[in-house]
């Protein structure tokens, strides 16, 4: 064969094998284009803002469609839809005929449904992420995917038992995530310990129980290990010597006991070490060389000795808490001195010698915390200009001297803590430039002087406690500034002159205490102006003059206004909530009802300094003033409806013919039907029979500009009014049948009333706690957990701004005739402007025992903090226990007590209220795994109430349940199965 002949038969050759290789590329692409298009079919993505499945198109080539990745030769490798807000049951069959997929990435989304067998049909996978979703049932057996290098199935929602056996055929996996899921109880799986390739390892919250194996010391390319929230046991193994790669280390929150073992000294690239919570005991002397440590947690377990003084040259320690052990001695003078140190928590030990004075060189401090040990000395001079400090709590300590002045003005400062301890001097004028300062406790020490003015101007303040210190002088005048200021504690110093008639602006006070001083002066009747005041004690000063009648219309748990010179007749509310010596050491009292005062004269009260007749003249002139008053309001209201000063201003959300003065006429006692923080509520009828719940406001402007209330039912004070725009404003935008609808406003120059749809069968809270209660099968409970999620989902995703709602609480989920729950009472609502843009307030929003733990260390509103507090609901629905009951404990709430007991899984249907019945229990379980989800510490991995309506949806019982409730839907409730 001549070559040119050779040349052209190979040419025919190599164009050949290009068209069959072209033919068999487009022909791949096509099906390659089949089956994420078959993918896409499965799934809807639920943010309007952002939409990467719209490129997955016909018309556009695979390897352009967002998400994904092609090699050389335009095969997909790698899929990857991570946090983009997805929904659906995912065709993983449909993925693994991609013969070149490598890749598979979509966490953070919505996903839920199970995982069917067909993903391990990808072979060649070396990559699987599924993490932060809702899938449900359990994992497939992914030792199948022998490739596979990275899995991450953390918080993905799988349940069940975890597929361990086989997993050794995994040599290749170098991540290894399976955390926040609830698995059933397992031993520490010995299979991972043939992975020797294995650098990560996060297995919190996911059911481990009993002993590390010693042999986790063969894992010696590990450079994190996280075991956290788990149920191990026993000590920590002498294994862990051999991992010097670890950078992180995290045991807290098990069951682990004993000593660090000898030879941890050997893990110098440790960075994060964490065995918070355990009951681990003796010294710390093998963490002296772990030179790289920038976060140490030892608190809560019984370590004991002192502090290694190579602490103090630590190079990059930034967070060190070490509170509630029993640790000894100093702390090493440099200690927090060389890096952006953040926090120190050395409270509940025993402690001695001086604060170390240079934990805030670098300028980024947060906090000092040392309550409960023995330091002496004082507050060194180096933190009054320690402008990155928030929290200064060193209360119960041994510390003396005067305070520096530059501590009462830091720009963030929001609590000083220095009660207990022997400090003098006087607190600085400088504290009226303070822009954070919420919480001043400087009781039981040696204070003195004056309270400066300057107090006033704190504008941020919510408690004072100076008890038992020598402060003399008057209270600041202007004290009534402080529209925050919920406690005042002022009792046994040497205080004197008049009580402040401000005080009665304090609008938002609970609790004041200035007993033990040397006030005079009458009790000045604004103090009856105070809408949340519960407890008044005034006892032991040297106060005269009759006891206001204003009081009476305060909701008072306790009084004390015994030892002083007051006179006239106790107004006999009060009488109802005083104790036995409430007046007693006041000579000059009487009552009519009481067997502990003298009682009054019927006829002629001196002490009253008022005769009969003169009793007799008042009341006949009020009641021509009254008559006339009357007279001139009607023929106003009929002559001049357009009066400025008299009309109604009637604004109408939904459609319904109302008349105000309808609504004006059922505005009485016997009509109420609720007494909350924002209004009384009443019920009001009607002529065309409809029923209706109104929410009754009242308004005036002092002369001072601060607002009060003239209503002697319910007064209220600028925050209400604020609550009152608040609640108008969100709930007048929003239609969703588990939200509750408000028809109108009315307002006037001095009155506001809300119009609500009434709701027969009350709230939650009723039905579940009080007097009111019923018994409610799963399928009510279930009913009220799904409609009242619905409506928060509602509120966080569909409305054109997101509403955070901030006071979510089972008293908030008001239920109609048929037990259909809608939540309400928005005054403490939110809207969100953007995404990450929330409000920021040292006030905290909320009810105590619904209140997210993040306000602990900051002040930011989120979404996520609603689903805390409902988490807080779903847990009511299913023990049936209020979220604060005697039997958790000791300041431990609902929340504290479900996670622990669910850790411990011994018997957790005892958890479920007893009067669900049996068969429905594991369905009641279900929804309090969703609210175990729900009230995770992290704000970050709770789910969002899109998710959680999801997870609800997918735990629906079975069984049915009806509810028969009367005509009236108010009185006879029962439920039955049928």
């Amino acid at each position: 064969m001549s070559p040119e002949k050779l040349s052209g038969h190979h040419l025919f050759l190599i164009l050949l094998a290009l068209l069959l290789t072209t033919l068999h590329t487009s022909s791949s692409q096509s099906t390659q284009l089949d089956h994420l298009l078959n993918f896409k079919s499965k799934i809807t993505n639920t943010n309007t803002n952002s939409k990467p499945l719209n490129t997955w198109t016909e018309q556009t080539p695979v390897c352009n469609f967002t998400g994904i990745s092609c090699n050389s030769e335009n095969f997909v490798t790698e899929i990857n839809l991570s946090d983009q807000k997805l929904t659906g049951i995912p065709d993983f069959g449909a993925l693994c005929k991609l013969e070149k997929l490598e890749k598979i990435d979509i966490g953070s989304n919505y996903f839920h449904g199970p995982i069917n067998t067909h993903i391990l049909d990808c072979a060649n996978l070396k990559y699987l992420d599924l993490g932060e979703n809702n899938f449900t049932g359990e994992v497939p057996e992914v030792w199948h995917l022998s490739q596979l290098s990275f899995l991450n199935l953390n918080l993905s929602g799988f349940t069940g038992k975890f597929p361990w056996e086989g997993f050794s055929n995994l040599k290749n996996l170098s991540f290894l995530s399976v955390g926040d899921n609830v698995f059933d109880e397992m031993f520490f799986p010995m299979e991972i310990l043939e992975l020797y390739n294995l650098e990560h390892i996060y297995m919190s919250n996911c059911s481990v129980g009993g002993k590390i194996p010693e042999m986790i010391g063969n894992l010696s390319l590990l450079r994190s290990l996280e075991l956290s929230d788990n149920r191990l046991v026993g000590e920590i193994p002498a294994g862990f010597s051999k991992l010097i790669k670890l950078e992180m280390l995290e045991l807290y929150n098990n069951e682990l006991s004993g000593v660090i073992p000898v030879g941890f000294g050997n893990l110098v690239n440790l960075v994060q070490f964490d065995v918070s919570n355990n009951s681990l005991e003796g010294d710390v002397f093998e963490l002296r060389n772990l030179t790289k440590l920038e976060s140490l947690q030892l608190f809560e377990n019984k370590f004991s000795g002192s502090i290694p003084e190579e602490f103090g040259e630590f190079k990059y320690l930034t967070q060190f808490s070490i509170y509630d052990n029993k640790f000894t001695g100093e702390l090493p003078a440099k200690i927090g001195s060389w890096a952006e140190f953040e926090y120190i928590d050395v409270t509940q030990n025993m402690f001695s010698g001086a604060i170390p004075p240079d934990m805030c060189k670098m300028g980024k401090l947060g906090r000092i915390l040392m309550i409960e040990n023995n330091f002496t000395g004082g507050l060194p001079e180096t933190y009054a200009s320690c402008e990155s400090l928030f929290r200064l709590r060193v209360n119960n300590n041994s510390l003396s001297g005067r305070v520096p002045d530059g501590i009462w003005s830091l720009p963030l400062l929001s609590t000083i803590d220095l009660s207990m301890n022997q400090f003098e001097g006087q607190i600085g004028s400088s504290i009226g430039e303070s822009k954070s300062l919420a919480q001043l406790f400087l009781a039981n020490n040696r204070f003195s002087g004056e309270l400066p003015v300057e107090i006033s101007k704190v504008s941020t303040l919510v408690e004072i406690e100076l008890i038992s210190n020598q402060f003399t002088g008057t209270i600041p005048s202007n004290i009534g500034d402080l529209k925050k200021l919920s406690n005042l504690h002022l009792q046994d110093n040497m205080f004197s002159g008049p009580i402040p008639e401000s005080l009665g602006s304090c609008v938002s006070l609970n609790e004041i205490d200035l007993a033990g001083n040397s006030l005079t002066g009458n009790i000045p009747a604004s103090l009856g102006l105070l809408p949340s005041l519960n407890s008044l004690n005034l006892s032991g000063n040297k106060l005269s003059g009759l006891i206001p009648t204003r009081l009476s219309s305060l909701k008072l748990t306790l009084i004390d206004l015994s030892n002083n010179m007051l006179v006239g007749r106790v107004p006999e509310s009060l009488l109802f909530v005083a104790d036995n010596g409430s007046f007693a050491g006041n000579p000059g009292l009487c009552a009519d009802n009481s067997k502990d005062l003298r009682k009054c004269s019927p006829i002629s009260h001196k002490s009253d300094r008022l005769s009969v007749a003169v009793y007799c003249f008042i009341a006949g002139a009020l009641l021509v003033v009254l008559s006339l008053s009357c007279y001139v309001f009607v023929k106003l209201r009929k002559n001049t409806r357009n009066s400025p000063i008299y009309s109604w201003d009637v604004k109408q959300f939904h459609v319904l013919k109302i008349r105000e003065d309808e609504v004006l006429r059922c505005l009485k006692d016997e009509n109420i039907i609720g007494k909350g923080g924002s209004g009384n509520v009443y019920k009001a009828v009607l002529e065309c029979g409809e029923r209706l719940a109104v929410k009754h406001m009242w308004k005036t402007e002092a002369n001072n500009g601060s607002w009060r209330s003239s209503s002697p039912i319910l007064p209220k004070g600028k925050n209400r009014w604020r609550e009152y725009d608040a609640e108008v404003a969100a709930l007048s935008s929003l239609r969703h049948m588990n939200v509750v609808k408000l028809y109108c406003s009315i307002t006037s120059e001095d009155s506001n009333l809300l119009v609500y749809e009434y709701m027969p069968n009350g709230s939650l809270w009723d039905r579940l706690h009080t007097y009111q209660k019923i018994e409610m099968d799963w399928r009510v409970r279930y009913e009220i957990a799904i409609g009242a999620a619905r409506g928060l989902e509602y509120l966080h995703h569909a409305c054109d701004k997101p509403v955070i709602h901030r006071d979510v609480k089972s008293s908030n989920i008001l239920l109609d005739e048929e037990m259909k729950p809608k939540i309400a009472d928005f005054g403490l609502a939110k809207f969100v402007q953007t995404e990450k843009v929330m409000e920021s307030t040292h006030l905290i929003a909320g009810t105590h025992g619904y209140i997210a733990p993040e306000y602990g260390y900051t002040m930011n509103v989120t979404e996520k903090s609603d689903i805390y507090s409902f988490g807080v609901v779903l847990m009511e629905l299913v023990t049936g226990k209020k979220p604060m009951e005697p039997e958790f404990g000791e300041n431990k709430d609902i929340v504290h007590w479900v996670h622990n007991e669910m850790r411990r899984k011994d018997n957790v249907s005892a958890l479920v209220d007893p009067s669900i019945s049996k068969d429905a229990k594991e369905d009641a379980l279900k929804v309090l795994s969703i609210a175990v989800r729900c009230t995770m510490k992290i704000p970050t991995v709770r789910p969002s109430m899109r998710m959680v309506v999801k997870m609800l949806e997918e735990v629906e019982p079975s069984s049915l349940t009806d509810i028969v409730i009367d005509k009236q839907g108010e009185k006879n409730i029962s439920l039955y199965k049928v």
